[in-house]
């Protein structure tokens, strides 16, 4: 079997429809903090605010300009990053880094989700694209209980 083809059955039809419905795509009017990732090696970029109360993510919003799996790793993150604190968050994110890089099993709920993305392991140019959403959510996070805390 050819890479090629290999790569567009990565593109699942579950991958695609994650990716055509990014939950929270508005970025937000009034946010706590934002931070922006790049992936260096693709140009993907995400962009996250957010609000936090009690340690919790309470509004949420992104931009996400990705190749269709990060946009899927996204629209996980969206539609389950309300109520979340930082070490849910942290956790959902190495569980994730852990499947895609040495084969451990998909992220626990509420990101169970993320198991659409399995196949991805193979493509590791792929999977900084990948973790972007997580990422910038974190850095977004910590900015805004900095923020609170100064």
């Amino acid at each position: 079997m050819s890479a090629d083809s290999d790569l567009i059955k990565l593109y699942s039809t579950r991958i695609l429809g994650l990716a055509a419905d990014i939950p929270h795509s508005q970025r937000l009017e009034e946010p706590d903090a934002t931070a922006k990732r790049r992936s260096p090696l693709c140009g993907s970029t995400v962009t996250v605010d957010v609000n936090v109360a009690d340690g919790k993510v309470t509004a949420f919003g992104q931009d996400v300009k990705a190749c269709a799996l990060g946009q899927a790793a996204a629209a996980v993150v969206g539609q389950n990053i309300i109520g979340r604190t930082q070490d849910e968050v942290q956790t959902g994110r190495d569980q994730l880094l852990s499947m895609l890089k040495s084969g451990g099993p998909a992220p626990d709920a509420p990101f169970d989700a993320l198991e659409v993305l399995g196949p991805a392991a193979e493509y590791k140019n792929r999977h900084m694209s990948i973790m972007l959403a997580f990422d910038a959510t974190l850095e977004a996070m910590a900015n805004a209980q900095n923020a609170k805390s100064a």
